[in-house]
């Protein structure tokens, strides 16, 4: 057993330094090289629309690195860091303050006291928390007490959609405090109804609203241009590159924000007409935003704008591809299926639902969904990678709304659709 486990070990190194070559060719195909730890700018790659050879290798890399130390920490160790975390709460401070907004006018860095004077915030304090955030390349101590920026920081920007997506998820670890509660309590423990998530029992709590989809004009903007950022985060752009889509000629997409997906296909495929499709005070700010970044769109009348609810209405009719980004796993499985079944009202014979989300991978292989290039690990990994991403984002949904990432078996299952070849096609997953 004890060589079996060494063995093991070999292989995960292999895999671990295989896979860190394959994300370094994927930096040098780019033409630019490998980037630097304290670099203070964006590698081009970084904003790059399809980068999955990179987020491949990725996948291996985090996986085998924390499976290697779960086998070679003492399991003490290990599960004191469970907790023992805080780079949310310093992340948050950096953002809440707008640290890397003053260090982008310093890019040779600037002292803690004029940095701490500006964002009005103790310098001792601020220290400490930069300190923390650093040790991960989240800025950099050129020297002691004087902080810059590097790639990392830059996403906290406030002008960085990604950063965005950080600050409103703000609020969320405090709903976590009262996960167990929850899980204990008559009312919440059993039911998955959107009214009864750690979200609404933590609110209710402190005496606060508990409606989560209505919004000020602000917090919407900041949701919306998270939600942009959402996809950068995620690598949801690459559906732009790993889809048919000249083989198409209408997409409605459905729940689509101010456009995150849909501006971009505008600009790569100019000859889809496309419908936007979301609650009224959504689409007004969508409409803003394309007549300022895809104006061409507009004057062409290849997009049009149609206010609705997708739990009570249909969209519009008989479109090739009805696309659903990162929509399903907002909601429980009754909502899911209202949502679904309101599409397939007014398909017609040729079109498609597009699901564009996760796809929950467990620590074991379920039975009847064979493993194909994307989702088969190496062994001696996990057969979910040892990859904690998805599983935190189910966390997230269920925090926050009661709806959870799926499987593909699940998904099969609000979708209605047996899983054979002839009906299959109805229903694709990015």
């Amino acid at each position: 057993m004890t060589e079996m486990n060494e063995v093991k070990v070999e292989v995960l190194l292999g895999i671990i330094n295989s896979s860190a070559r394959e994300a370094m060719a994927a930096y040098k195909n780019s033409g630019h090289g490998v980037p630097g730890a304290d670099s203070s700018t964006f590698h081009p790659l970084d904003l790059a629309t399809d980068t999955l050879a990179l987020r491949k290798a990725i996948r291996l890399l985090e996986g085998a690195c924390d499976q290697l130390n779960t086998i070679l920490a003492p399991p003490q160790h290990t599960v004191y860091n469970f907790i023992n975390n805080y780079n949310w709460a310093c992340t948050d401070v950096a953002a809440q303050s707008h640290v890397a907004d003053v260090l982008d006018k310093h890019p040779e860095g600037l002292g803690i006291d004029a940095l701490a004077d500006a964002v009005n915030l103790d310098k001792a304090k601020l220290a400490r928390v930069l300190r923390v955030l650093a040790l991960r390349g989240c800025f950099k101590e050129v020297k002691r007490d004087v902080f810059a920026n590097t790639r990392l920081s830059l996403i906290l920007k406030s002008t960085n959609n990604a950063g965005c997506c950080i600050r409103f998820q703000r609020e969320f670890p405090k709903y976590a405090t009262v996960l167990y509660e929850t899980m204990t309590d008559q009312e919440f423990a059993k039911s998955d109804n959107v009214e009864k998530t750690p979200r609404v029992y933590s609110l209710k709590k402190e005496g606060k609203p508990i409606s989560y989809w209505e919004m000020d004009d602000e917090a919407r903007d900041t949701f919306q241009r998270g939600m942009m950022g959402y996809a950068e985060i995620q690598g949801l752009s690459a559906a732009l590159h790993h889809y048919p889509w000249d083989s198409v000629s209408s997409v409605v997409d459905v729940g689509s924000g101010i456009g995150a997906m849909s501006i971009p296909l505008a600009k790569m495929f100019p000859h889809l007409r496309i419908t936007n499709q979301d609650l009224p005070e959504t689409i007004v700010q969508a409409r803003n935003t394309w007549e300022r970044d895809a104006p061409e769109a507009l004057l062409d009348g290849r997009v049009e704008f149609v206010p609705f609810n997708f739990l009570e209405e249909s969209p519009v009719v008989e479109k090739d591809v009805y696309y659903l980004r990162s929509i399903i796993h907002d909601w429980p499985d009754d909502e899911s299926r209202a949502i679904l079944r309101n599409i397939r009202k007014v398909m017609g014979p040729n079109s498609r639902v597009l699901i564009h989300d996760c796809v929950l991978l467990h620590t074991f292989q379920e039975l009847e969904v064979g493993a194909n290039e994307f989702s088969k690990a190496p062994e001696p990994m996990l057969l979910n990678f040892g990859s904690h991403t998805t599983h935190q984002l189910d966390m997230t949904m269920w925090l926050v709304l009661n709806g959870k990432e799926r499987t593909l078996n699940e998904f099969k299952i609000i979708g209605q659709v047996p899983s054979t070849p002839d009906t299959l096609t109805l229903f694709d997953l990015l």
